[in-house]
């Protein structure tokens, strides 16, 4: 008898055990549902605050704060691209986002290419000094932007880039480029040698090996480069700022902080143009949404 009811017995005090883990698992989800809404939260309201400020009238803003605006109102959008809005922002605000996209469409090609050829070099070919130079990426790409920016203008000064564009598609890389080679370089460490030897057999030489091979089997790593090299050469502040003096020559980034006329900030144009220099890298991100995460995710575990 006592052999026949031991498991039974088991089976009785174990149960308490299983509700206390099912509990505990139960309370680790709401927990996390609890957490994403937050951080959900925390990250939506200042973009819903921006977009409600940007279609409200002055006097909603300045004198008569309303939650909602109590009329949609669209004059902040047209006075940043007409001449009569009142501030520096008012027909200049298309030439910066032309600005911005010129300098993020070089930046980004020049980093992809730039990149790729570096990271082959690293991951296929053998040299002298090639872990050093691939540590060297790494410590470059953790220097902090503020500590470069002096020698940096002392360069571009001395090839009399100063107040150019130029100048920002030259300095952009130096911050763009180590990252895209070491995901690069991750990526392609997970590409089979033999098709590449294959090729070679073949008759192909190694650029062909890479812009036919390597490049199309690494679409989601390039996805992933691209994306991050055109949305920090779009959201780059501090070097548009020292490099760049003119109103022709601002970018988007440095160009918000123009919008005021004598003391007074035009709010509603702020928000207005805070919102429109928000589309491009939202949008560039949803269309690539699959290969980004996928390109992530290999590059982070692989190599």
């Amino acid at each position: 008898m006592a052999i026949a009811t031991a498991p039974r017995a088991r089976a009785v005090t174990d149960q308490p055990a299983r509700r206390g883990r099912r509990t505990i698992g139960r309370g680790w989800v709401i927990a996390t549902y609890v957490g994403l809404i937050f951080f959900l939260c925390w990250t939506l309201v200042p973009f819903v605050w921006m977009f409600l400020a940007s279609l409200k009238t002055n006097k909603e803003i300045y004198q008569e704060f309303t939650l909602l605006p109590e009329q949609v109102y669209f004059g902040h959008y047209i006075s940043l691209f007409s001449a009569s809005g009142g501030s520096k922002a008012s027909g200049n605000f298309s030439r910066w986002l032309l600005n911005s996209a010129l300098v993020a469409t070089v930046v980004t090609g020049l980093s992809v290419v730039l990149g790729a050829l570096a990271a082959y070099a690293i991951t296929r070919l053998r040299f002298t000094g090639r872990p050093s130079l691939a540590r060297g990426l790494i410590f470059t790409y953790l220097l902090p932007n503020a500590l470069l920016f002096i020698p940096l203008f002392s360069t571009i000064a001395r090839l009399n880039l100063v107040d150019t564009l130029q100048s920002l598609m030259l300095v952009y890389p130096t911050f763009t480029l180590p990252f895209c080679t070491w995901m690069m370089s991750s990526y392609f460490r997970s590409i089979p040698v033999e098709l590449e030897d294959a090729a070679l057999i073949d008759g192909c030489d190694r650029l062909g090996v890479l812009f036919r091979i390597v490049l199309p089997l690494a679409a989601p790593a390039v996805a992933v480069v691209a994306l991050f090299a055109f949305t920090q050469s779009w959201n780059e502040f501090l070097y548009a700022l020292v490099f760049t003096n003119s109103l022709a020559t601002r970018t988007v980034t440095v160009g918000l902080t123009q919008m005021l006329g004598e003391d007074v900030f035009f709010w509603g144009q702020m928000m207005a143009g805070a919102l429109i220099t928000a589309v491009p890298p939202v949008v560039l991100y949803m269309l690539a949404q699959r290969l980004v995460i996928s390109g992530l995710a290999a590059g982070g575990v692989k190599g």
